[in-house]
């Protein structure tokens, strides 16, 4: 344990010290589409995910649940955003990842919006995002997953196609279930889908936060009969009635939980180092600007429907305090990608790693122990 400690330490002062200064050096697009090109590669060799699972990944019965019918070996997981071509289904579970999302991926391939699509607050903790649901296509994805088995559960982010063509409700709505359709004929062994309404870097005025158009969509969904959990994933930028009035309507609906939340839109939050932000005319932002919303949203979920919804905290997390710190407020899980970014990418290891201890030095066995303690 000492060693493996030791190991994650050394890999952070690394990565933060050498290969960060290397990469932030890069165009962030670049170096993305870089790494993430590395990282499935790696994913393919055997030996190699042996040995690194043996160094760096902590797996501990406090950390382990089952929820949903589906077991997660720890409670940390990837956030969609990232692995939006499908390529670190392999990888992840090496470096200590306990669950992942591929996605968002539309019905229809997208080119995303016009870059620059990805950038880097280093001073706020942030990322600049406005990819705009760049990804190949539900198809290409399903023959890029068709042949592989997955160590810990994997889900896929399901957004409406990014394109001026989808002009009404409708439209929007029929793209959306037409790529939950082809998820459900397909033998993937994928384990939930996750349900994107909340991007805000969309092109068109289709909104699903309105109640009605929330439930007219949930309805579609509902027709399909689907045999794996779906979470929604929630925008940050509403009101607590708002918010209500949203979590209202996903009640009425087979929706197992909800992720709070996406991309912070208020570029005037304090989070943000005021010269900084300047430098990005499009686009919304990830990481710690989008920490304290989050929390506040889970607490008001868990609060509200905590025994009818399972609840994801995403959004800031940047160590196991952070996470911590979700999971007390009503978060069973976790995801991220801005912390992995920022603080390399052993981070899951890590999270687990101090989560193991401060499960030990609070007296709770299990980490679902923890969920809502604070709330």
């Amino acid at each position: 344990m000492n060693i493996k400690k030791t190991i994650l330490k050394a890999g952070r002062f690394i990565y933060k010290y050498i290969f960060r200064r290397i990469f932030f050096l890069i165009d962030s697009e670049t170096i993305h589409l870089f790494l993430t090109d590395f990282g499935e590669r790696l994913g393919r060799i055997k030996s190699l995910k042996r040995t690194v699972k043996y160094f760096v990944r902590f797996e501990d019965p406090s950390l382990k649940q089952s929820l949903i019918n589906i077991k997660f070996p720890n409670p940390v997981g990837l956030a969609a955003g990232f692995d939006y071509r499908a390529q670190l289904t392999q990888t992840l579970p090496m470096i200590g990842f306990g669950f992942g999302t591929i996605g968002t991926i539309t019905n229809q391939p997208s080119e995303g919006n016009p870059k620059p699509r990805l950038g880097r607050l280093v001073r706020s903790k942030s990322l600049m995002v406005n990819k705009g649901f760049r990804n190949p296509g539900i198809r290409d994805i399903l023959q890029k997953l068709k042949n592989l088995n997955f160590e810990i559960p994997v889900g896929i982010s399901i957004g409406k196609t990014n394109t001026e063509k989808l002009t009404t409700q409708k439209q929007s709505i029929d793209d959306i279930i037409t790529a939950f359709k082809e998820i459900q004929k397909s033998k993937i062994n994928f384990s939930y889908y996750e349900l994107n309404i909340s991007c805000p870097n969309l092109v068109g005025n289709i909104s699903f936060y309105p109640p009605k158009q929330l439930e007219e969509l949930l309805i579609e969904i509902k027709k399909l009969r689907l045999n794996k959990p779906v979470f929604i994933k929630m925008p940050i930028d509403k009101s607590d009635k708002e918010t209500l009035g949203m979590l209202k309507v996903i009640t009425k609906y087979p929706i197992q939980g909800v992720i709070f939340g996406n991309l912070q839109k208020n570029r005037l939050d304090p989070t943000f180092d005021k010269q900084e932000i300047l430098k990005y005319k499009t686009g919304n932002f990830s990481g710690k600007p989008t920490e304290k919303r989050s929390n506040e949203l889970i607490k008001l979920t868990y609060k509200n429907y905590g025994k009818k919804l399972l609840i994801i905290g995403c959004g800031g997390i940047f160590n196991a305090k952070d996470a911590y710190t979700k999971i007390k407020l009503g978060a069973s899980l976790v995801q991220l990608i801005t912390g992995m970014i920022f603080e390399g990418p052993l981070i899951a290891a890590e999270i687990n790693s101090d989560l193991i201890s401060m499960l030990k030095r609070d007296g709770f066995k299990n980490i679902s122990e923890a969920v809502g303690t604070i709330a």
